[in-house]
């Protein structure tokens, strides 16, 4: 039982944190609030007002970190205390949400709940909480018997900065909040014309950073609308497919080796030709194998051997060498395959 020490009114006159600390603890100890403390909570819930905002901020962050999370947003409603953190947060009470069975609060906070469940981060847990914060204000006339919430996913992400921003969270932060809500509607099932292009061109709106963040809150969504599946196939194809798009970004190619066309032809005596490609070939193969041979005066030796080779002997020697790479990227894919369970 969670009980103020003495007179529960002076207790929290003398800090309004106090209450919002009442209710991380009866959160973190799965305690009950003793019925006169609860009250005072009630009646004094508006005195966070003259409370600073980060304080505010570390304690809210405090139950959002919380494995009983959802339990500790519910406290912070039945006391009064949500309505002066995170109103916001309030509007999607009692508003038909899609699928019909769950609000928009109720499917928020399972949101959270799955989050909190699973061991996401803090920080993905309050996105969770926020993703749908939009909705309330972009609901919209009824399609196909159910209502409508276009754009929820923009108005959402500038509801977003605004909380954050009122609560003093890091600027970083706050950027990337609103980023993953802003596209947390991607769409990631190939029979929806979902191309390599369109993968890399969410990469570029969100960042690469961002990428793991966004899917762990598109899982939160689903099981917040009670789905059975967490991840399902086509989501776990849609991270192959991103990992294979950053690995192939991060790949070595020709401007990687510390050697260029323009030195080999100074170096050979010669003019541009297919030898140049050659050559280059077996540089990106040796230092993709051994980096610590990227270097000048390893490359500037090795190019004077190749050049003495017959035009037979290299153009099979770049052959192999290009087998060789090939071999590897269709090893690293296989990886990434297997590590998504996707084939």
């Amino acid at each position: 039982m969670i009980r103020a020490v003495g007179n529960p009114v002076e207790r929290f006159e003398e800090d309004a944190l106090r209450m919002m600390r009442g209710v991380r603890l009866a959160t973190e100890l799965c305690f009950e609030i003793e019925k006169n403390t609860f009250v005072a909570i009630k009646k004094l819930s508006g005195n966070l007002a003259f409370i600073a905002k980060e304080r505010i901020r570390d304690e809210f962050m405090k139950i959002i970190a919380s494995p009983r999370a959802r339990e500790g947003i519910e406290l912070l409603e039945e006391t009064g205390l949500l309505a002066h953190i995170v109103p916001e947060l309030r509007e999607g009470i009692g508003v038909t949400n899609r699928p019909k069975i769950f609000t928009i609060w109720e499917h928020n906070l399972k949101a959270l709940e799955y989050g909190a469940k699973t061991g996401f981060t803090p920080e993905v847990r309050l996105i969770a909480l926020m993703h749908d914060i939009g909705k309330p204000r972009a609901k919209g006339p009824m399609k196909n018997d159910e209502w409508t919430f276009y754009g929820h996913d923009m108005i959402g992400s500038k509801m977003a900065a605004e909380i954050l921003t009122r609560l003093h969270f890091p600027s970083d932060f706050v950027k990337k909040a609103t980023i993953l809500i802003r596209w947390h509607l991607f769409k990631y099932d190939p029979d929806e014309g979902v191309t390599d292009s369109s993968v890399r061109r969410l990469i570029r709106n969100v960042g690469p950073e961002n990428m793991a963040d966004l899917v762990k809150l598109r899982i939160c969504d689903r099981m917040g609308m009670g789905v059975p599946k967490a991840v399902p196939y086509r989501l776990r194809h849609f991270q192959f497919r991103v990992e294979k798009i950053l690995r192939e970004e991060e790949a070595p190619t020709p401007k990687m080796l510390k050697i260029r066309g323009d030195d080999i032809m100074r170096i050979l005596g010669i003019e541009p030709g297919p030898k140049i490609g050659q050559i280059i070939e077996v540089l990106m193969q040796e230092a993709i194998d051994e980096p610590e041979k990227n270097n000048s005066e390893y490359l500037g030796e090795r190019v004077k051997e190749l050049g003495g080779l017959s035009s037979e002997e290299l153009k099979k020697i770049a052959s192999e060498a290009e087998e060789k790479v090939e071999l590897a990227e269709d090893e690293r894919v296989s990886k990434i395959k297997s590590k998504y369970w996707v084939k």
